[in-house]
């Protein structure tokens, strides 16, 4: 158990928290979530002990543990793999290495005997025999292949340092997980895995994530970070996203009888309790809500973007045909010989391990790179919106006003009242709609590139990464836009919610052929036969 009393910080004028009083208990695992700037990392850190607050204390009893998963990719460069993981555990770590240097004496006393002793007394209550073998089931399943263990980290990719970090923060059973963002630069089969090992774990764990399938499948609770304050609930994403929407819905009908809210909330709650997994966990979540009562739920104060993409045209029968593009660069041989037809209406995901593929060839439909060799064709019936996942170009080096900016879009109608409504409707209201375009934040620029597309009413849209560097608002927003836009879809994501909720049809580049498949992701990724024939094409 984790207790939070009366803790505030302020940096400069910014009040980040003000008055925050919060338990975590064990055995829940607790989604932080908030919008981009609340504060959900730096409040992990007041956790851990990083930072102190400057008002009120956080306290967990002394014979608890708190692991936290590191971010320094490289902190560990010239540490052994298998040793980087056992250092997750300080103390079991420092015995060991203390047992080892008592062992190797030339000299060996009567005090090294006893302190020797003592030492092997503490290894044995921490599990020590079985550290290693722990150590090295937690790196096989996040997929870091034995033959790697006794290599230094420096030798591995920055994507397995990853993986190795997070098998040190989850080693050796902490009381307290910290977690901040675990599944980036995970691959799908690791965050499966990952997702299985949180909910078999039974203490406490706060993790802040933007992957909300993840967040629906591990967590208990969510923490809401808003205005400064942090409000538990009880569910996972959805259940308290839908919730505070059913709340705002039933604070608009105020006179509707109670009898008939109650009876809202009861089937709201049914809907979720039924779809609850199996598991220990799962099954403490449902008993949870079972309990909540209509006083329970909030309306958010969270503001979501306004994202709905509306084609000028229907697209005709013929949308787009690939035929044997091939692309080398930088002597690597990126795509090879891809060919496929997408018909009207379909919303294909493009995923797998190869984000430079995926990239190469949406450059090459939006003739914005040429391929070696190969063609494709639009049909004539057709208009292309394209965001792509740098997008640098369109903001660096200019100081148009936002408002400015997006008139360039916007052939229709270059009306200032238009255009800062359109822009209020994303989150750009009243001075901000005046911002430069090259002082802009990462989410700022991907809200804007997503109004120039709307504005485009084009019939196709190719999103390359969408959902990088926004919140869980606008995924929100966008997922949903998404699904109900008429034309078609080609994109990428590594959100896999945004993926198994948008796409009708997944294709694969892999360096040996495409994979092709109608279904979705959540049956593409889960398929095991299929994953095992997809693996030997990376071979």
């Amino acid at each position: 158990m984790i207790n939070v009393t009366n803790v505030s910080l302020r940096f400069g004028d910014k009040k980040l928290f003000e008055d925050v009083n919060i338990q975590f208990n064990n055995g829940n695992c607790y989604g932080v979530i908030g919008a981009n700037g609340a504060g959900k990392s730096t409040f992990l850190k007041i956790l851990s002990g990083e930072i102190e607050p400057q008002k009120g204390e956080v306290s967990i009893a002394a014979d608890k543990r708190i692991a936290v998963l590191k971010q320094d990719h490289f902190a560990y460069e010239d540490e052994q793999v298998l040793e980087t993981v056992l250092m997750g555990h300080e103390r079991l770590f420092q015995v060991m290495k203390e047992k080892d240097e008592i062992y190797l004496k030339a000299e060996f006393t009567e005090e090294d005997g006893i302190k020797a002793a003592e030492l092997e007394g503490e290894f044995a209550e921490l599990n020590g025999w079985e550290a290693h073998s722990n150590a090295a089931i937690l790196l096989t399943g996040l997929g870091i292949d034995e033959s790697l263990h006794e290599l230094k980290m420096s030798d591995l990719k920055n994507d397995q340092k990853v993986k190795v970090l997070l098998a040190q923060a989850l080693f050796g059973n902490p009381d307290v997980l910290l977690l901040d963002e675990p599944t980036n630069g995970l691959d799908i089969q690791a965050i499966h895995w990952l997702e299985d090992f949180l909910l078999q774990f039974e203490n406490t764990v706060i993790v802040v994530s933007h992957d909300r399938h993840f967040l629906n499948k591990v967590c208990t609770h969510i923490a809401d970070v808003d205005f400064g304050k942090i409000e538990i609930y009880i569910g996972n994403y959805d259940f308290w996203y839908e919730s505070s929407q059913l709340a705002a819905k039933m604070a608009k009908e105020e006179n509707k009888k109670k009898e008939e809210k109650i009876k809202d909330l009861q089937a709201f709650i049914a809907r979720f309790s039924a779809n609850a997994s199996k598991s220990k966990q799962a099954t403490s979540r449902r008993k949870l809500l079972e309990s909540i009562t209509l006083d329970d739920i909030k309306p958010s104060s969270r503001r979501y973007p306004y994202v709905a993409f509306s084609p000028e045209r229907e697209i005709g029968n013929d949308l787009l045909r690939v035929e044997g593009l091939t692309k080398t660069i930088n002597g690597q041989k990126v795509l090879n010989n891809v060919s496929f037809t997408i018909n009207r209406n379909e919303k294909v995901a493009f995923v797998g391990k190869d984000d430079l593929a995926k990239t190469t060839l949406f450059q090459i439909l939006m003739g914005e790179m040429e391929a070696d060799s190969g063609e494709y064709h639009w049909g004539v019936t057709t208009s292309q919106s394209y965001f792509p996942k740098d997008n640098s170009a369109y903001f660096e080096n200019n100081d148009l006003p936002l408002v400015d900016w997006l008139r360039q879009f916007s052939p229709e109608d270059q009306t200032e009242t238009f255009l800062r409504s359109f822009l209020g409707r994303m989150l750009f209201s009243g001075e901000e709609a005046l911002k430069k375009a090259n002082v802009l934040s990462g989410g700022e620029k991907v809200r804007c590139m997503l109004s120039k597309m709307m504005l485009s009413k084009a019939n196709v849209l190719i999103f390359d990464e969408p959902t990088s560097h926004l919140d869980l608002e606008s995924i929100t927003a966008v997922n949903n836009g998404l699904i109900k836009f008429k034309g078609s879809i080609l994109f990428t994501s590594s959100d896999h919610q945004f993926v198994n909720s948008i796409a009708d049809r997944l294709i694969e580049i892999t360096p040996t052929g495409i994979v092709d498949k109608m279904m979705s992701y959540d049956e593409y990724v889960r398929d095991q036969d299929l994953q095992k024939e997809i693996a030997k094409m990376y071979a």
